[in-house]
């Protein structure tokens, strides 16, 4: 197959350019500007995952050293109370967390659509700055802030006279962290939802205000159901990072010994058993598990909204 290009003189050459070499060309220089971004996959995801996937298959004993394991170490994972314990508070931060940072994000978005002044430009880069911030020195940041010692949120309290609450005692732990996350996370997805409604051609804004929609209305009834698909992917992007929380109970349990264990979560479970008791087989069972429950997670959830977000 190929195609006859003519040059501009009369009785000139006809040059026959093969299409299939054309391709071939094509797919070369392609692989070839693809082919950094594949190597350190390759080197620093794929690579690390077929081998922490083989040390979940093996077991190692004081005696004997180490011998196959089979999947034996997913059942012991699977009936881990630890392990299952720290699931079960991950999934207690989904149920909260996911619907306080898409739901604000959502909101303040729309909020920020509907303005045209330049203090929403200011906004949205105020909104978006903590996301910025890299996560363990936002960590580090707001274990100063919550010190029932020397932090200013309770010197606020006693300059007013009041009693400061222990914002890192095992009571208060669970908003301290949703508080954290959502301070950093809110502005990303504001982000993508603000884009999102951007996209959006004005004429329908339009139509329903000569409709006699008031702004509420509108923002419901008509921008609302068209960024269904940003919000799905806002929400899968939210459900995997709460699945795997580590870096803030991470940082602040240098502050909250008692309120955060090194168990606290599935990832600071399997760093625990891999670097202070150095079971790095089970340690990359643990992770593999939490990995099948972020991926069927996830797949659930979007096979339930496949007909919003325009999948199928």
């Amino acid at each position: 197959m190929s195609v006859m290009v003519a040059s501009t003189d009369q009785g000139g050459p006809v040059v026959h350019v093969s299409l299939v070499k054309l391709r071939q060309r094509r797919d070369r220089w392609g692989w070839l500007f693809v082919a950094p971004f594949l190597i350190v996959f390759v080197c620093f995801l794929i690579a690390p995952l077929i081998y922490a996937f083989y040390m979940s298959l093996w077991k190692k004993g004081l005696v004997g050293g180490a011998h196959f394991a089979g999947f034996a170490n997913y059942t012991r994972a699977f009936t881990d109370p630890i392990f299952i314990h720290g699931l079960e508070r991950v999934l207690l931060y989904v149920l909260v967390m996911v619907p306080i940072q898409i739901g604000l994000g959502t909101i303040i978005a729309m909020i920020l659509d509907m303005l045209t002044t330049k203090l929403a430009r200011v906004s949205r880069l105020l909104i978006f700055l903590p996301y910025a911030v890299p996560a363990m020195v936002g960590a580090l940041m707001w274990s100063f802030l919550y010190s029932p010692n020397f932090g200013p949120i309770t010197s606020i309290f006693r300059g007013l006279g009041l009693n400061a609450p222990n914002l890192l005692s095992s009571d208060n732990i669970f908003g301290s962290l949703v508080n954290v996350v959502t301070w950093q996370w809110v502005g990303y997805y504001m982000i993508i939802i603000f884009s999102a409604l951007k996209a959006i051609d004005p004429s329908l804004y339009e139509a329903s205000l000569l409709d006699g929609a008031s702004t509420v209305q509108t923002a419901i009834h008509v921008k609302l159901p068209l960024i269904v698909p940003s919000l799905i992917m806002c929400t899968v992007f939210s459900l995997i990072g709460t699945l795997q929380f580590y870096t803030e109970p991470t940082i602040l349990r240098a502050a909250a010994p008692s309120a955060i264990p090194v168990t606290y979560t599935p990832n600071m479970y399997a760093a625990n058993l891999a670097f202070s008791q150095g079971l790095f087989n089970y340690a990359a069972t643990i992770s593999f598990a939490l990995g099948i429950i972020v991926f069927v997670g996830s797949y659930l959830f979007l096979f339930l909204t496949r007909k919003q977000s325009g999948l199928r």
